[in-house]
């Protein structure tokens, strides 16, 4: 792994602050909100009471997967992020870098699903770039950006979390790593029992947020009630929950027990020797509400058939990250190292089927 980057591929925190932040390019007084860890999105000031929000995310290429389900997490990913701002996306650019081994009737497939999924939840596609290259073999496929415009006043960023606050958490943790795993390496899943492998495999369509997000949005008021929402992906629902206290300058209180997790998403975690907590959970939300408002959120998403648990509080920054297991109080022990990634590696280099 290249020093400047962590264990998860991502770049280091280290050099995010030292290298990326402090040379952003010229500074304008209408970017609100740019580049900051455990942010999901840019926000521009457009004038006239209107803000443009803007997020960026890899494109996914996986063949153990198929060209429908990458599409599928190519274009889900992006709006998951959008989300959290409590708006549905309208607009999307896409860079594709192809696999010069990618044949053009796979490429009409794949792009006939990145459309179709799309043009489902409203998106518009306005422009991009795509081409072949040679040496091309990772599941990386390029990159895209989503847009959306929404009023100043009603936009929703993930740092806006303050102690006293509840964290919600929207279906069940590892979702999206355990469900890959299992269309992955169907065989090795299957003896666990095919009701777990088939579970997994339809948990795939759940690793939207977007609509757990604008439920919520829809009930709670913005910005009083609904405080801030950051979807999860790598470092699972617990990385999830350190990502946004620390972009709020917090801690948290969360308790282990009411941590959701399924049937399937546990036998799988625990027959990959992986740590669902914090493990990529694309699909779940992470939500921060005022207290007080707990019932009125989970009664509609529930009407709404999302499910989502109070996990715990929003705390002082000095009180630090901490969880609820074993009858006491412990600090959060996660390096910022997805388990995910390496179960997957070394599935896939051992032969396993």
């Amino acid at each position: 792994m290249s020093a400047f980057v962590d264990n998860s591929g991502k770049i280091a925190a280290p050099v995010f602050k030292d290298i990326l932040l402090p040379q952003c390019g010229a500074p304008r007084s209408e970017v609100i909100i740019g580049p900051q860890f455990g942010v999901d999105t840019g926000i521009i000031d457009l004038g006239n009471d209107t803000v443009m929000a803007v997020s960026s995310d890899p494109l996914s290429l996986i063949p153990t997967l198929g060209l429908k389900e990458s599409a599928w997490l190519s274009v889900h990913l992006l709006a998951n992020d959008m989300a959290t701002t409590g708006f549905a996306p309208m607009y999307a650019q896409f860079v594709l870098n192809l696999p010069e081994t990618l044949a053009l009737g796979d490429f009409e497939i794949y792009w006939g699903y990145i459309h179709q999924f799309c043009k489902d939840i409203g998106v518009a596609i306005t422009g991009g770039h795509t081409c072949q290259i040679e040496g091309q073999n990772s599941t990386i496929s390029g990159g895209g950006t989503m847009f959306l415009t929404a009023p100043k006043g009603k936009i929703i960023i993930s740092n806006n979390a303050k102690p006293g606050d509840v964290i919600v958490v929207t279906k069940e943790t590892a979702i999206s790593s355990t469900s890959i795993l299992a269309m992955s390496f169907p065989e090795t899943v299957k003896q666990t029992g095919k009701d777990v492998y088939e579970q997994a495999c339809s948990n795939f369509y759940r690793t939207s947020s977007l609509n757990d997000a604008l439920f919520a949005a829809e009930i709670l008021q913005h910005n009083t009630e609904l405080k801030a929402m950051h979807d999860v992906t790598e470092g699972g629902v617990v990385g999830a929950i350190i990502e946004l206290a620390q972009a709020s300058g917090c801690g948290f209180l969360i308790y282990n027990d009411l941590l959701p997790v399924g049937y399937a998403q546990k036998k799988i975690a625990n027959l990959f020797g992986i740590d669902h907590r914090f493990s990529l959970g694309s699909g779940s939300m992470i939500m921060i509400i005022k207290r007080g408002t707990e019932s009125k959120l989970l009664n509609h998403l529930k009407s709404k058939d999302v499910p989502a648990v109070v996990v715990g509080e929003i705390t002082d920054r000095d009180e630090g990250y901490k969880i609820w297991q074993d009858d006491k109080k412990n600090d959060v022990d996660f390096n910022g190292e997805d388990p995910y990634w390496g179960a997957f590696f070394t599935a896939l280099n051992a032969g396993l089927k």
